[in-house]
């Protein structure tokens, strides 16, 4: 209850106006005959008016009062005479009130206007609203109650009607938010009045969408409720409620949210998460229907301290929607790390666009090797995204967000425009009989989303690159599904001249009936298999590797495919290719990802080999008999 100042007198201004004097004892002499009548006319509208009201002079004390007021208060007129007025409807509660009072008495207010409950002699309560407001020529002031009662009920059942769910009357979005709010901003946070500390479970049921589309919305809400009843009965039962409040809220949908306010740490809502998991996945019986759901929960519990309403629903959401991605039918507690992880994710797909015009991103060039002569006869460009904050990114921080968002079309492009152009460079700036063609990385969502054959045509025709020294390289989960637009993009790549190579083969699809009927003209073979060609602390390679790749490698030569080796390590592992068959081979033994210049190093000094060996083969021949494997790691003499 608070007292307002308001500027409108209230039903009994046409009263106040006539009431001019303080007692009733004047003589009659002394006023006109016609002033007279009126005055007493007045004053019986005053003592028969419905509304109850009273005079009271400037200290506070009532002058008199009609019928209407005493019987509200139980008493009778005169008895009320000299009595407080601020006692009688009681405005000294609140200080913000009695101030306002004070300040109507003297004449510096003009109104007031507060709600106020009384007690009624019959013992029961009712709202009213108290006027106030001064009576023209006189230092008196018109006090008036109206009971409100009526009023304040059906605004409170409007409110209970906005803010609870028709279905489950439970509360809704806007009382939940509400509560929240409120927890957050008590005053026991600031004054150790708590425990200081607030948690959430916010839930989601799972399937339930296949509820309504196969049984129907009416069966649907029946289940809502049913879920309803069981979340009041965990919250009860739970007991987190015997010292502060808590809530159940249905927050749209077939979501809800379970709002623990001093909480007593994790393990309390780790323990509310199970029961309510436990009470969700019992069947339900729904006259007659017997059905069995399940439901995904994030829990959320920190201090209140520097927590908003907005920050605590956002890790709530976040951290059901790990519970969803990691199975369903579970609860899972807020990871700051792994929050951490999703934020700088969605911060890299922000700026993901923007940072390709930016001029942000860089090639770097990886050798593919001849394993039998060791000349270079290719490169693998691989994307590097020096980000301005997270330092220089590799492609597995963000390529999977640009095939997500589309970006990878834009990106794609400019990887493929650079690599032709730096292919194209090195034609020029180191000629040879054999120039070292270039295989850029091609994602399924540039086939689909772009032309992609008009894209390679276009940066051909630009950097004058001849088709047969670009290879366009795609994982083997995405060739071997292609139809349809795909595969016409990918035969009138080939037709074109253009290498079309299968990366990481040997972990997909493994459709081999593909392989005779797609435009494919090499295989590179996923590092796993080659890892096992190595020995580690005195343990022998696993010869099932070795007979996987011999027999990839001689299916794949009788097809007229050539093959590359990933992630070759030792010189070891490049012996044992070599005698499989295997043709080029890619890793750390002859190079990592570098620099174009460092390329164009690698390619002046092959060229350099290559002339002396022409000048002394007999030399070249004795050195390389004289050559053995080994397993330990060795730089290439190209590096």
């Amino acid at each position: 209850m608070s007292g307002t100042s308001e500027g409108t007198g209230s039903a009994a201004d046409s009263i106040r106006s006539a009431i001019t004097e303080r007692h009733a004892a004047v003589s009659v002499t002394a006023v006109p005959p016609r002033a007279e009548s009126e005055r007493r006319d007045y004053r019986a509208a005053f003592n028969a008016a419905h509304l109850p009201m009273a005079v009271v002079d400037r200290d506070g004390y009532v002058v008199t009062a009609n019928e209407a007021f005493a019987c509200l208060l139980g008493a009778e007129p005169h008895a009320l005479v000299r009595r407080p007025a601020a006692d009688l409807v009681d405005l000294a509660a609140e200080a913000r009130t009695w101030a306002a009072y004070q300040e109507v008495l003297r004449g510096r207010q003009a109104r007031l206007r507060c709600t106020r409950r009384l007690k009624h002699p019959d013992g029961h309560s009712l709202w009213t609203e108290v006027t106030l407001g001064p009576v023209p020529g006189t230092g008196d002031v018109l006090l008036s109650v109206a009971d409100i009662s009526d009023r304040r009920d059906l605004q409170a059942r409007l409110r209970h009607l906005q803010m609870h769910d028709p279905v489950t009357r439970l509360p809704n979005r806007a009382l939940f938010f509400e509560r929240l709010s409120t927890a957050l901003e008590a005053s026991s946070y600031e004054h150790g009045g708590g425990t200081g500390r607030i948690g959430l479970c916010y839930l989601d049921l799972d399937g339930f969408k296949a509820v309504n589309d196969t049984l129907g919305h009416r069966v649907g809400d029946r289940l809502l409720a049913a879920v309803a009843a069981r979340l009041t009965q965990c919250a009860d039962q739970s007991g987190y409620g015997r010292t502060s409040g808590h809530l159940v809220a249905r927050l749209g949908g077939d979501e809800f949210a379970l709002l623990v306010e001093d909480s007593t740490g994790t393990e309390q809502l780790a323990d509310l998460a199970r029961s309510v998991l436990a009470a969700v996945q019992e069947p339900f019986d729904l006259s007659g229907q017997r059905l069995s759901v399940s439901a995904s929960i994030g829990v959320v519990e920190r201090a209140a301290a520097g927590t908003s309403a907005t920050g605590l629903m956002q890790a709530a959401d976040t951290t059901l929607y790990w519970a969803k991605a990691d199975g369903k039918a579970r609860w899972t507690l807020f990871d700051p790390e792994r929050n951490a992880h999703r934020m700088t994710r969605q911060a890299l797909s922000s700026t993901l666009r923007p940072a390709v015009l930016r001029g942000e991103f860089e090639l770097e060039y990886q050798p593919l090797v001849d394993l039998e002569s060791g000349a270079v006869r290719g490169v693998e460009a691989l994307v590097r995204w020096k980000h301005p904050q997270f330092g220089t990114l590799t492609p597995n921080r963000f390529i999977g967000i640009a095939e997500e968002d589309g970006s990878i079309v834009q990106l794609g492009q400019w990887v493929l425009r650079t690599a032709c152009r730096q292919a194209r460079r090195w034609q020029i700036e180191q000629p040879s009989d054999a120039p070292v063609f270039v295989s850029v990385n091609v994602a399924v969502r540039q086939v689909w989303d772009s032309d992609l054959v008009g894209d390679v045509a276009e940066i051909l025709a630009e950097t004058g690159l001849a088709p047969q020294l670009l290879q366009l390289e795609l994982t083997e989960s995405a060739v071997m599904g292609s139809a349809g637009r795909p595969l016409q993009a990918l035969q009138a790549l080939s037709d074109m001249g253009v290498r079309i190579a299968i990366d990481d083969f040997g972990t997909g699809y493994s459709n081999l009936a593909y392989l005779s009927r797609l435009p494919v003209s090499v295989l590179k073979l996923d590092g796993s298999f080659v890892r096992g060609f190595r020995y580690d602390e005195g343990t022998h390679p696993n010869p099932a590797d070795e007979t996987i790749v011999e027999a990839l490698v001689q299916l794949a030569h009788r097809l007229g495919l050539t093959v590359t080796a990933e992630c070759v390590e030792t010189a070891g592992q490049a012996a044992r290719l070599r005698r499989v068959g295997c043709d080029t081979g890619q890793g750390w033994l002859y190079s990592r990802a570098v620099a174009p210049e460092v390329i164009a190093g690698m390619i002046d000094r092959q060229a350099a080999a290559a002339s002396a060996a022409a000048s002394a083969p007999s030399a070249a021949a004795a050195s390389a008999t004289t050559a053995a494997p080994s397993d330990g790691p060795a730089p290439h003499p190209l590096v």
